[in-house]
Formats: C-alpha cells, sequence, structure tokens
C-alpha cells in the first residue's frame, strides 16, 4: 500500500514541474491565479503536518515536494507581478 502512495506522490508532483519551468522560462505570470496557489501552498503545510502526524513517509515526501514546487510558483507570480506592474507604469 505505501507504494502506491509513494507512486501517487511522485505523479501529482511531477505534474507541478512543468508549471515551474514554463514560468521560469518566460517569467510570465499573468495567467496565474494568485489566490489558487496561496490556498494550494497552505492546503500541503497542512498536508505536510497531517503526514508528520500519522508517520506516513510517503505523504510527508510527497507534499513536502509539492510544497517546493507550488511555493516556487507563488513566488515567482509575486516577483514576476510585481515587476510587471512596475513596467506597465513606466511604460514602454
Amino acid at each position: 500500500m505505501e507504494l502506491i502512495g509513494i507512486v501517487a506522490g511522485f505523479c501529482t508532483t511531477a505534474s507541478f514541474v512543468p508549471q515551474v519551468v514554463h514560468t521560469w522560462r518566460t517569467k510570465s505570470v499573468a495567467d496565474i491565479s494568485l489566490r489558487m496557489y496561496l490556498m494550494l501552498c497552505l492546503g500541503v503545510a497542512l498536508w505536510i503536518v497531517y503526514g508528520i502526524l500519522i508517520g506516513s513517509l510517503s505523504v510527508l515526501l510527497a507534499n513536502l515536494a509539492t510544497f517546493v514546487l507550488a511555493a516556487s510558483v507563488l513566488g515567482m507570480k509575486l516577483r514576476y507581478g510585481r515587476l510587471s506592474r512596475k513596467r506597465d507604469k513606466r511604460g514602454p
């Protein structure tokens, strides 16, 4: 059963990698929802706590990796979104 959890965790965590890479390369964050990533990071943080409390390595590791990736997108949204707004105010 733990193997199923590890494989499921890997698949769901790996699904964030294309978004992280795309955002990093393009620095385009206009279509990324800030609220969604705030809620996602909060939810994943709670999964990390839950994984610790129940002693589940698969829950803990998958959600730690997911948190790092989701927080990366959130950080880029905040950083690049702010830079984009500054450019828009100054004009071309």
